[in-house]
């Protein structure tokens, strides 16, 4: 009996087969590089327009809520 490994391929299948599975693996690679790039700009986006927004009040934003009085004879039982 030999002890050379036996391969179960021809030559020529499984250099093709390699060749597909890098092109597979460089798809899947550059898609999830694409998903990175997609969720940081997405989180960038709504960080800067939240700071914008903030940066932008008046002030008659901060004594928008002076007039509102609290019920306060709900549940006291008047």
């Amino acid at each position: 009996m030999s002890t050379e490994p036996v391969p179960l391929m021809p030559e020529s299948e499984s250099s093709d087969c390699a060749g597909k599975s890098s092109a597979m693996l460089q798809m899947i690679g550059w898609f999830s590089a694409g998903l990175v790039v997609a969720a940081v700009s997405i989180y960038l986006g709504v960080e800067l327009r939240s700071r914008y927004l903030f940066n932008r009040r008046t002030p008659y934003d901060f004594y928008s809520n002076v007039g509102d009085q609290p019920a306060s004879e709900f549940g006291m039982g008047i």
